[in-house]
């Protein structure tokens, strides 16, 4: 494999880790209803903030959210909605893959 190549399959395997962590995944689907500061986010994921705070930077570091300065408060946002496209297309085939699974203990 070329250089580019390998570069590009470690971006992709960067993403992927940031995906593996459940509450990142509810920060990206909360995001995607509505921009949140911190303060919001901890609530909803019912967590420590400094926890919150570390899942946020993993996102912003992969680039998948974006901060905004608004006085003194910080917003995030969802940096590409296609990203809940991929993620819900990903629950598909999840759900298809169980419900092969119960097929297979039903049969």
């Amino acid at each position: 494999m070329n250089n580019l190549s390998n570069e590009i399959n470690q971006l992709h395997a960067d993403l992927c880790s940031a995906l593996a962590e459940p509450n990142r995944l509810f920060i990206l689907y909360a995001l995607s209803e509505k921009s949140c500061n911190v303060t919001e986010l901890t609530k909803l994921l019912e967590v420590p903030q400094p926890t919150t705070s570390r899942h946020l930077k993993t996102l912003r570091e992969r680039g998948l959210v974006y901060a905004e300065r608004q006085g003194s408060t910080i917003i995030y946002h969802l940096a590409d909605k296609r990203l809940i496209e991929a993620l819900d297309l990903l629950r598909t085939v999840l759900s298809d893959r169980l419900t092969h699974r119960a097929s297979l203990v039903k049969g």
